[in-house]
């Protein structure tokens, strides 16, 4: 089985080829870009890589938000024309189960990966290792960081808190849940695609034209429509 795995949901972009067991190749960018632009150069250097063709992938796996609208759209659209086009099956991972999973391996207690949701809002759930496996203990959701903070203070463990949007709201977590706050070290607030893949591998395959992200909530856009409609 060769997987690739691609995440443009967030201001990370990343692609992982993985082949059974073993991650043959991972490309990471944090940068604020067009992901349109350099994802598919991105994919197509880590194929050549790896010394892998289009004919050798055998699933997609794609991050299906929550995260940024056009990121999301982006990395899913590949996905699904990828898939489509191979015949292979496509699988979709909650994009903040990425992050729970390359840092709670290790941790002894709850992880809440985050991104920033503007507003005071922030994109977040609640995750946990049982089994040398991640759990979801509570569903991705979008809402005020204070309120969930206030939310975590009931949770016994300790709680690791990931993501690159993490250190704007460091303080405010640290004034409610003072030492049960942990944070992830540098290194590990990008997601990595390997762990994306890893996640999909065993997961089976869903319907491509039916596929969409999910963004949570509605884009602004999307929402004032909505409004104005419901008003005629």
């Amino acid at each position: 089985m060769t997987i690739l795995a691609i995440d443009t949901s967030n201001n990370p972009l990343g692609v992982a080829l993985v082949e059974e067991d073993k991650v043959l190749g991972e490309y990471i960018t944090n940068l604020k870009k067009n992901h349109s632009i350099r994802i598919m150069p991105a994919i197509q250097t880590l194929m050549n890589e790896c010394e892998k063709e289009p004919k050798d992938l055998t699933k997609i796996v794609v991050a299906k938000g929550p995260g940024s609208y056009t990121g999301v759209r982006i990395g899913v659209t590949i996905a699904k024309t990828l898939a489509w086009s191979l015949n292979i099956p496509l699988v979709g991972v909650s994009s903040l189960e990425i992050l729970a999973a390359g840092t709670g391996r290790y941790f002894n207690g709850s992880v809440s990966p985050l991104f920033d949701a503007r507003r005071g809002q922030v994109y977040t759930g609640l995750y946990r290792y049982e089994n040398h496996l991640v759990k979801t203990a509570r569903n991705d959701q979008i809402l005020l960081l204070a309120n969930w903070v206030e939310e975590l203070k009931s949770i016994p463990q300790q709680i690791l808190f990931v993501g690159s949007d993490v250190e704007m709201h460091r303080k405010t977590i640290e004034d409610v849940l003072g030492s049960k706050s942990v944070f992830a070290e540098m290194t590990e607030h990008n997601p990595r695609p390997s762990e994306l893949a890893f996640l999909g591998k065993n997961k089976h395959g869903e319907d491509i034209h039916t596929f969409v992200p999910n963004y949570i909530r509605l884009a602004e856009a999307e929402a004032k429509w909505l409004e104005a409609k419901a008003q005629k």
